[in-house]
Formats: C-alpha cells, structure tokens, sequence
C-alpha cells in the first residue's frame, strides 16, 4: 500500500468514538466563541465544519489532523472555559446544585437547634447562677437581721420585703431550673420534698404553694420561723439546680467544644463551594471535581482539632465557632498555620552554638 493510499484509509473505522468526541467538543467551543463574539480564523471554521460533514467512516488521516489543530487552538484562544466545561455547564449544574442544597439544608437541621440549645441553656444556667449568688447573700442578711432574739424594732419592715424577696427568688431559681432540666439527657430527677403527694389537683396546687410562698398573715414577732422554712426550701431548690447546671455545662460544653466546630467547618465548607460554583457558572468554567468531597474531610478534621491549636484561634477576634467556620471556608489558611508550626520545630540555628565555637578554636 502506498502512502497517499494509507493516508486515504479511513481512520474514523478505528477510533470513531475519540474522534466525534473531538468534534463535539471542538463545536461546543467554536458555538461558545459566537456567542461572546470572539472572532476564529477561517481555517479552524473550516476543519471543524468539514469534519462535521463527513461520516467519521469517511474521515481520512488529513481530515482527523486538521480536527485536532482546530480543537488545539479553540482551546488556547478560549482558556480558562473548556469543552469539559462548557459540557457541565449544560448538563451537570442541576445534580451539583442539589448536593450543595442538601448538604446545606441537613446542616443547618442540625447546626440551629443546636446553637439555640446551646444559647438558651447558657443563659438560663448563668440566670440560676446569679439568683442562687443573690438568695444566699439574702439567707446572711435574714440570719443576721431576725437572729435571737425575736425583732420587734421599726426594721421589721425591711425584713419583710427581704423575705419577699427572698421567697421569689426561690420561686425563680426553681421555675428556671424545671425550664433548664428540658434540656438535659438524661433529665435529673426533682428532689421528693419539692414532690407534691399523690391527691387531687387542687391538694397538689396547695402543697407547692404552702411550699414555695409565704404565710399569711406573717407572725411579725416570729420572722425567723419564716425564714427557716423558706431556707429548708431552698436548700432543696438550690440541690436540684446546680445539679442542672453541672450536668448542663458539661454536656452542652462537650456539644459546643467538639461537635459544633465540626458542623460550622463543614458549613464554611459549604458556603466556599457555592461561592466558587457561582463563579465557575459565571465564567463558564465550571466542571465536576472529586477535591470538593476531600474538601470537606480536610474541613472535618480542621474543625475537630482547632480548638488544640490556641495561638490560631487568639490570632482571629471572634468565637472559636466563628473562627470553625472560617477554617472550613479557607481551609488553606489553616494548613499555612500548621506547616508554619512544623517549620518552626524543624528549623535549623544559622550559628554554631557557643560550645562548638569554643572547641573549633582549640589547638590540638
């Protein structure tokens, strides 16, 4: 066979599905290029079209060169958008979209009850923890005021508001404590003199009552009677809510030290990639990539351990949450923080100590 015979032979024959792939990428970006009113030469025009023309059964050795320059140069004058692109620009937008939505919907499912949890169990806990601060303090000041023996001067009035005082304070510290106590798992058990017996609703009703307020008419010459049986209260109020409280801070610390990072850094994560797909489908650069799942293991493993890492955190002015979500939205940030850690423990002194400089100057 000569050579302009072999150079006749239809190629197409052997590799038609590399070369109609070749043309349908080299016409996704020649029809790109009209759209945005980039001029192509003549010849690249012409290679593609009359490739399109033929069968790929028909495509000679000269025909196939000519496709793939056309391509070569399309893909140099039209860089950074590819034929790849362009292609999941069309079709792969949707799916890509969806996953997105999903990740950020499941997150934020999770992330929001969370966080609300987390901010109303604090600020209960911190409630309680300030009117058990205030009731002791009124506990001294009635111990002091209505010792031995019984009060019977013109400060008696004061000691009556202070026992008012002192009776709604108990009633707040254990409202908040019922409130806090739906929040922990498992629930910590009321202790049984704060228990109404079993009876009817109205009998129940009037245990707590006699329980939790004072009675009236108030013996003016006996107020410490008073005082002792709203302090027997008290102490058992003060038992069930610091108990809440202990319970509280460590299990929604552990949520808020361990777990929460994790899920800002995925949903820095995620607000990352919807802000770079946003980019890439704006400039028609946009193509599927397995680095987006590795990105969000990296963004996992960076919010699992940067609460180990405190210079990082002191070096950002806001939350260890806040600074989670920026891990996972720059991830890059995080790993130059680490390899500059890792440079200054292998780093190499530029001098001689001083006891090598000492024994190089010796005379043997």
């Amino acid at each position: 066979m000569t050579s302009v015979e072999a150079s006749q032979t239809p190629h197409g024959a052997r590799s038609p599905a590399y070369f109609v792939e070749a043309l349908e990428d080299a016409e996704r970006l020649l029809k790109y290029a009209a759209e945005i009113g980039i001029d192509i030469d003549a010849d690249t025009r012409s290679a593609i079209l009359h490739a399109r023309s033929l069968s790929p059964n028909e495509w000679t050795e000269d025909v196939a060169a000519k496709l793939l320059l056309a391509l070569t140069r399309l893909a140099a004058r039209l860089k950074p958008v590819t034929a790849a692109s362009l292609k999941a620009s069309h079709y792969e937008t949707r799916p890509t979209m969806r996953t997105y939505l999903v990740w950020a919907i499941i997150l934020s499912a999770v992330i929001i009850p969370a966080s609300i949890a987390t901010f109303v169990t604090s600020a209960i806990s911190e409630s309680i923890r300030s009117d058990i601060t205030k009731a002791n303090a009124l506990v001294v000041k009635l111990s002091t005021d209505l010792g031995p023996p019984a009060r019977t001067d013109v400060g008696v009035r004061d000691d009556i508001t202070d026992l008012q005082e002192y009776a709604s304070t108990v009633r707040l510290i254990y409202a908040r404590a019922h409130r806090l106590n739906q929040f922990v798992i498992p629930r910590v058990e009321v202790p049984p003199p704060l228990i109404p017996p079993k009876g009817t609703a109205a009998e129940q009703a009037q245990y707590l009552k006699d329980k939790f307020e004072l009675h009236i008419p108030l013996d003016l010459n006996n107020l410490a009677a008073a005082r002792d049986d709203m302090t027997g209260t008290y102490q058992d109020v003060r038992f069930f809510a610091q108990t809440l409280v202990t319970d509280i801070t460590t299990f929604y610390g552990a949520i808020n030290s361990c777990f929460l990072p994790i899920l800002y850094a995925l949903l820095g994560t995620c607000a990352y990639l919807l802000r770079t797909f946003e980019d890439q489908m704006s400039n028609r650069t946009f193509t599927p990539s397995a680095a987006n799942s590795a990105r969000f293991l990296i963004a996992a493993i960076g919010g699992t351990v940067i609460g180990l890492f405190t210079g990082f955190t002191s070096q950002a002015s806001a939350s260890p949450l806040a600074v989670a979500f920026l891990v996972g939205y720059a991830v890059e940030v995080f790993f130059a923080f680490l390899e500059g850690l890792i440079r200054g423990f292998t780093k190499v002194p530029s001098a001689s100590s001083p006891v090598q400089a000492g024994a190089s100057t010796e005379k043997p």
